[in-house]
């Protein structure tokens, strides 16, 4: 997993939105109470922010360089595909 995780070298932050006690966002909250250490042990310059707010679908954004963004809902997603999606999201270049 740790390798997964090796941010590409334009990825500048990486942002969570996620609902503390929703069912749509348990996969979420289970994915980075497990993978959360792992990514910043990886990264240790990289922001990674987590945003919870009641009643917010989840939701990942990628900041790259010169202010590009990319985002992607984790809307109805298992663990696996959440890690799959944000896996995709650090490694692209913008």
């Amino acid at each position: 997993m740790s390798s997964r995780y090796a941010f590409s070298k334009a990825l500048k932050e990486v942002r969570f939105q996620l609902c503390q006690t929703s069912e749509q966002s348990a996969a979420v909250r289970s994915f980075l109470t497990r993978a959360y250490p792992t990514m910043k042990k990886n990264n240790p310059q990289t922001p990674i922010l987590i945003r919870e707010a009641q009643g917010t679908l989840p939701k990942v954004y990628a900041r790259y360089e010169f202010g590009s963004e990319k985002s992607q809902s984790l809307e109805g997603l298992t663990d696996k595909q959440v890690e799959d999606t944000v896996a995709g999201l650090v490694k692209k270049a913008a």
